[in-house]
């Protein structure tokens, strides 16, 4: 099926989405979860074709993201089942004004329509943007990449069983079969059938989106991710969140790519991070990462050194750029300088600093004395989340259920003319 007739299905079935009730579409979701977890072995199969034909070819930690296995499978369901639990969006009356001539002018939350969706190698974002869509009235048109396409396609079955029992649509989820760039190209420029674009992936995919769309677009997710190590910070707490930071799951997007760190502070804690990081994990049988540093952490630690865009490099690995600062105030001009606007954190003891750098990084997240690894829709308690944006408008951070509404104003009246 062409990814046209994709669209205009999912336009035919926008209608019976939006006007579904919470108790239909809430058992959708749970008929959804138990799919997937009653066609998890098909799944897996299908997985397993996809980790077979990438490796070799991508990284570990880029396998890592691709893989899947029961547990995770499990917890796709369990993020299904959190957000049929989730109050729903549709219908909630954001603002209600009553004026002076008796109108009653309520600013009443709408489905979006239909959101396209476009990612790259994350299986488990196909059931994570069904759900929240479905849930937020709307029905959704799924593009992966290519080297999770059987994966999304045996995933999105599931889906479309459960979608089917519980009476809805199946063309309310759907899934691109075409994975060049001409179907991305489609729904970016798929004015009329596509209601909202969401790119999820890496800096070239955003900016191509960002840069070509000609239909509503939201900027997600590259992430280039700041820790501030201050003066006054606790230096085993310090060493705890950088490593949370970078190590949990380096390839995703709320994994810090950058800690910058007090010159007051560097002579002790530099050789304390690469303890930590470097040798410590690899005496543990972890993988250690590999530090690039500037003229200055050079001069106190071995180390790479850092290149030209090294500040500037969303890793996706145990790689971190490291540097010396000399003021809160050079750490707040370097995140300026460098950040994609995503997530960045202070560790410090002096909460006049922690305030100061709060309030003056303009970030979609910011941490003080917390790791960066909590941007995200399930610990923000969003349930799943669609995607990280990073822009300004209409949404900013974790995309979950009521940025994937519009609203419309509903006025009510008892014969009121002007």
């Amino acid at each position: 099926m062409t990814t046209q007739e994709l669209l205009r299905r999912a336009q035919g079935a926008k209608s019976a989405v939006a006007l579904a009730g919470t108790e239909r579409k809430n058992a959708a979701l749970l008929a959804m979860a138990d799919a997937l977890e009653g066609q998890a072995e098909a799944i897996l199969a299908a997985n397993g074709k996809d980790l077979e034909a990438a490796r070799g070819t991508v990284s570990d930690v880029m396998l890592d993201r691709l893989a899947l296995s029961p547990e995770r499978i499990r917890g796709m369901a369990a993020g299904m089942r959190e957000v049929a639990a989730l109050p729903d969006p549709v219908g909630q009356v954001l603002r209600r004004v009553e004026r002076p001539n008796g109108l009653v002018i309520e600013k009443t939350c709408v489905p979006m329509g239909v959101i396209a969706i476009i990612y790259e190698s994350r299986p488990n974002v196909t059931s994570d943007a069904a759900a929240l869509a479905l849930k937020a009235g709307s029905a959704c048109v799924l593009r992966g990449g290519k080297e999770a396409h059987r994966s999304a396609a045996a995933i999105v079955a599931a889906l479309r069983a459960g979608l089917a029992q519980a009476g809805l649509p199946e063309d309310a989820v759907a899934l691109v079969e075409d994975t060049s760039r001409q179907s991305a190209n489609e729904l970016m420029t798929a004015r009329g059938l596509v209601d909202l674009l969401i790119p999820r992936g890496g800096a070239g995919l955003i900016r191509a989106c960002v840069e070509h769309a000609a239909v509503p677009v939201i900027e997600t997710g590259t992430g280039i991710c700041h820790i501030y190590v201050d003066r006054a910070a606790d230096r085993d707490m310090a060493l705890d969140i950088v490593e949370n930071a970078k190590c949990s799951r380096p390839s995703v997007c709320n994994a810090a790519e950058v800690c910058l760190v007090h010159r007051d502070l560097a002579p002790d804690f530099l050789p304390a991070l690469r303890q930590r990081l470097v040798e410590g994990r690899a005496g543990q049988g972890l993988p250690p990462v590999e530090l690039r540093l500037d003229r200055a952490a050079a001069g106190l630690i071995p180390g790479k050194a850092a290149g030209a865009q090294d500040f500037d490099t969303e890793f996706l690995d145990y790689i971190l750029a490291v540097g010396v600062v000399d003021s809160l105030e050079d750490a707040v001009a370097h995140i300026a300088a460098h950040s994609t606007g995503h997530s960045e954190a202070i560790v410090t003891g002096d909460e006049q600093a922690a305030e100061r750098f709060l309030s003056t990084v303009d970030s979609a997240a910011v941490y003080w004395n917390a790791s960066t690894r909590f941007t995200d829709g399930g610990e923000f308690g969003l349930g799943c989340e669609m995607g990280i944006s990073t822009q300004r408008l209409h949404a900013r951070g974790p995309m979950g259920l009521a940025e994937l509404c519009s609203y419309k104003y509903i006025i009510k009246g008892s014969g009121q003319i002007r």
